[in-house]
C-alpha cells in the first residue's frame, strides 16, 4: 500500500510539474511577466559579466563549490511563496541551472524555466544586455 501511495504521489508531481529550457527571447518574455528570476552564479561571475536586469542574486554554491541548500531554500522561500508560481533560473552555461531546475521540479515546483546556454552562451550571445 505504501508503494502505491508513493507512486501516486510521485506521478502526480511529475504530471503537473514543468521544467523547461527556453532561449533568450522566451526567457525575456517570461521575465517581462514579472516572474521571479534567479541568478545562481558566484559573486566573481556576477562581476565578470554582470547580471540580467531584475534578476535576484542567490548564489547556490559556497565559495568552496559546495551547494548551500539550507541558505538557498531559505532565500527562495522569501522570494517564491507558492510552488505553482513560475520561477526563472540561470547560471553561466546552464549546467548548474539544469541540475537545480530538475531538482526543483522533483520537489513539486510546477513551472521552472532555465535559460538555454546560460548567461554566456544564451543571453549574451543573443545580444542581450546585462547590468553591473
Amino acid at each position: 500500500m505504501k508503494k502505491i501511495l508513493f507512486l501516486f504521489a510521485f506521478l502526480s508531481v511529475s504530471l503537473f510539474a514543468e521544467f523547461k529550457t527556453v532561449d533568450a527571447e522566451e526567457f525575456a518574455k517570461l521575465m517581462a511577466k514579472g516572474y521571479p528570476t534567479i541568478d545562481i552564479r558566484t559573486p566573481m561571475e556576477w562581476k565578470q559579466t554582470g547580471i540580467i536586469e531584475g534578476a535576484h542574486k542567490m548564489m547556490f554554491f559556497t565559495p568552496k563549490g559546495e551547494p548551500d541548500l539550507a541558505q538557498w531554500f531559505f532565500d527562495l522561500g522569501h522570494l517564491v511563496k507558492d510552488k505553482k508560481e513560475p520561477i526563472l533560473i540561470y547560471c553561466a552555461h546552464a549546467n548548474r541551472s539544469k541540475a537545480l531546475g530538475q531538482g526543483l521540479e522533483h520537489m513539486g515546483f510546477e513551472h521552472v524555466y532555465e535559460l538555454k546556454g546560460g548567461i554566456e552562451n544564451g543571453w549574451l550571445k543573443a545580444g542581450k544586455k546585462t547590468v553591473k
